[in-house]
């Protein structure tokens, strides 16, 4: 029997492991996508978002925060 590690990398995530991962609602996650800051594929009726897509969110978020900061007077 083949035991596969959680920490393998996956490259596509459905909406509800993108909901796990990412700690937001579902609500939250259809918004990112319509607004166009987090991207998906599909694969037949499938919606799927990719891992370099979740990274790259999560990149965003942290370049907005350091430039909020560095905005911040004083």
């Amino acid at each position: 029997m083949k035991i596969v590690a959680e920490s393998q990398a996956r490259e596509l995530y459905t909406v509800p492991e993108a909901m796990v991962r990412l700690n937001l609602s579902r609500t939250v996650i259809y918004e990112l996508i319509r607004s166009g800051r987090l991207l998906t594929v599909t694969q037949g009726r499938r919606r799927l978002i990719p891992a370099a897509s979740l990274s790259g969110y999560v990149d965003l978020l942290i370049s907005e925060a350091v430039a909020a900061a560095h905005d911040r007077p004083a």
